[in-house]
């Protein structure tokens, strides 16, 4: 009977796909009734038919991107300018927010919040996460201009296969970035998108913080060690191995997994907590906020997860990054012939890790701390992919006021 009830998850999208059109449908033909009933009891006269339309939305589909958005609700604040931020997260840092104009919101969890987000009736909405009508989330008739606004700086080609293809407009920080989406628009015949490189505010803001903080020096070293999820992540390639040599380094490790990690990857993540518990020398960090834990860390070892630059660009400190034969089927990086940016920048702020060097990591940690290549290295890659240093926000912002006014002009003249 279990059997024979069993959804598969491209089965249960596609039906969800389905309901979402149905009930869209009946949606549309029900706003369409009203409009004409409100005019025929108005005697004709012309009425008001989208009073209660948001100007500005925020959606995040889970809490840890506040720290990407919290400048962006800042600076609305300070202009006096109202925005709703939707997450999908109950314990999301938005909902208790400290500004007056930011109104969080939480709409429920997985579909529930993409069926709140496809009937959303606002003027822009702003948001990290990808796939906008190719999977759950479809576009609503009723929002005028999707922006995307990255979350790591990185390659925009990193997300999963059409990740940014139906958005009206993407926020990037480096020139190779809108190489990347121009050459997918052209492989695909898409319209081009309004493509704006802002910077990156988050780093901004990481950058600002790290200045004003004070300069504590840790007794011996630290390294911290965050891999990404998935099948090409750290802990798949090498499993707990890596922990056994990292201890063997004798420094403080310190161990941060990919929040998906502990939803996706549960079994393995449990399992390996079990074998190496906290102690003295070994730490599992799981705080919402990252920024105490790379400030303490020397080196960082990872995969292909976008800390990698938040360490290096923000912190100025080398990495290690696995060699874990990365598989970009699944993404739009496999339908361009270009380099994939992040492995031309990683040799340069790095070395790289693989089965064959792994006994050998704590020579190749103390090597990246010291040799100043790697800090030359790290210069270059900053300058690639974090252009308009500082000035991310007001970039955004500007954008956002400027787009919606633009929008009203047109509604009002049709």
């Amino acid at each position: 009977m279990n059997i024979l009830l069993y959804i598969d998850p491209g089965t249960g999208s596609m039906l969800f796909a389905i309901l979402i059109g149905i009930i869209g449908t009946l949606n549309y033909l029900m706003k369409n009734w009203i409009v004409k009933l409100r005019f025929v009891l108005s005697s004709g006269k012309k009425v008001e038919t989208n009073t209660d339309k948001l100007p500005f939305v925020i959606f995040s589909d889970d809490k840890r991107y506040w720290n990407v958005f919290e400048p962006i609700c800042r600076e609305f604040d300070r202009r006096g300018v109202d925005m709703v931020y939707m997450t999908a997260s109950p314990d999301d840092p938005a909902l208790e927010n400290p500004y007056k104009h930011i109104k969080g919101e939480f709409i429920g969890k997985n579909n529930r919040a993409f069926a709140k987000m496809n009937f959303l009736n606002a003027g822009i909405v702003l948001s990290t996460t990808p796939g906008l009508d190719v999977y759950q989330w479809k576009r609503s008739k009723d929002v005028q201009y999707y922006v995307h606004m990255q979350h790591a700086a990185n390659d925009i080609s990193g997300y999963r296969m059409f990740g940014v293809d139906y958005f009206d407009a993407v926020m990037l920080s480096g020139e190779y970035q809108v190489q990347e989406v121009r050459d997918l628009e052209k492989l695909r015949g898409l319209p081009e998108k309004d493509l704006i490189k802002i910077g990156i505010p988050y780093m901004d803001e990481m950058s600002k913080r790290l200045e004003q903080a004070p300069q504590e020096k840790m007794e011996g070293r630290t390294v911290l060690l965050a891999p990404s999820w998935g099948k090409s992540s750290i802990f798949q390639k090498y499993g707990s191995r890596i922990l056994e040599v990292l201890l063997k380094t004798g420094y403080h490790i310190i161990v941060r997994p990919h929040p998906q990690s502990f939803s996706s990857e549960k079994e393995t993540i449990e399992k390996i907590m079990r074998d190496y518990p906290a102690s003295d020398q070994l730490e599992w960090n799981q705080d919402n906020d990252n920024f105490e834990v790379l400030k303490r860390a020397d080196i960082l070892v990872s995969d292909f997860s976008g800390i990698i630059f938040d360490f290096s660009l923000v912190y100025d400190k080398p990495v290690i990054y696995a060699d874990t034969e990365f598989d970009n089927s699944p993404y739009d990086a496999w339908w361009l012939d270009t380099p994939y940016w992040t492995f031309t920048a990683l040799p340069r702020i790095g070395q790289k890790l693989t089965m064959d060097n792994l006994d050998s990591l704590k020579e190749m940690i103390d090597e990246c701390i010291q040799d100043p290549k790697y800090a030359k290295g790290r210069q270059e890659a900053r300058e690639e992919t974090w252009e308009y240093k500082g000035e991310g926000t007001e970039r955004a912002v500007e954008y956002l006021l400027d787009k919606y006014e633009t929008l009203t002009q047109v509604a009002e003249e049709k």
